[in-house]
């Protein structure tokens, strides 16, 4: 069972804006406090010659924390994505001033190609959360 974790309703708040312009499937907040958010996109894909739909393929992540008195936090995302999206995924970060900061696979021997891109950003987390949903809408 998670652990429950005592924030203010003003952080309440904002995690469930987060989450909410995200699209989320799922948000909690963890210890620190942490607004986590996940979702899972709809890839057709397999591995070792296997259909999978596990949302440790498919997954979207994103969080904020360090929350500061003026609002701006540190801001993290990451999400699986099709090799042939790459590029365009760090074009559209960078033209929103989000740090991309991992681009890699998980998985061989899967078929599409799958890559993982993370991303950070020290910004206001409604700021931040529309920037990405901007970078990421060709996803699907």
């Amino acid at each position: 069972m998670a652990e429950k974790v005592a924030v203010s309703p003003r952080f309440k708040k904002l995690c469930d804006q987060f989450s909410t312009l995200l699209g989320g499937t799922e948000h909690e907040i963890t210890k620190g406090p942490v607004c986590f958010v996940s979702r899972n996109r709809r890839i057709n894909a397999s591995i070792l010659g296997r259909r999978t739909t596990s949302p440790l393929v498919r997954y979207q992540l994103f969080s904020f924390e360090s929350l500061d008195k003026s609002g701006r936090a540190l801001c993290l995302g990451e999400t699986a994505l099709f090799q042939n999206q790459v590029n365009r995924l760090l074009s559209n970060l960078r033209r929103n001033g989000i740090k991309v900061t991992a681009v890699h696979n998980h998985w061989l021997n899967e078929n599409p190609r799958l890559m993982y891109v993370h991303w950070e950003s020290i910004d206001n987390p409604i700021a931040f959360a529309t920037k990405v949903k901007r970078s990421i809408a060709f996803l699907g």
